[in-house]
């Protein structure tokens, strides 16, 4: 799964810059994630570093947006140009 911002959101700015896919990015009312981007840090680090570093915990996984490690890690791959 992708991860998702919910409107829980403070827009504290301390999520996007750790993104290390560049898929969180200020909208129209709070912080959101680009699901096409998001590989929940898979490739990266161990875990999420936006949820790592979220004062309020308002990241949880995008029901929306089904992925397997395997799918996240072949996103990865793509978005890295890593073989």
């Amino acid at each position: 799964m992708a991860l998702m911002i919910t409107d829980e959101c403070i827009n504290c700015d301390v999520c996007e810059p750790e993104c290390p896919n560049g898929a969180i990015y200020q909208g129209e009312m709070i912080y959101e994630i680009n699901s096409d981007l998001c590989t929940e840090c898979v490739g990266h680090f161990d875990k999420p570093q936006c949820v790592e570093v979220c004062p309020i915990d308002c990241i949880p996984l995008d029901p929306d947006v089904v992925e397997s490690t395997e799918q996240l890690l072949h996103k990865y791959y793509q978005l890295t140009s890593v073989k």
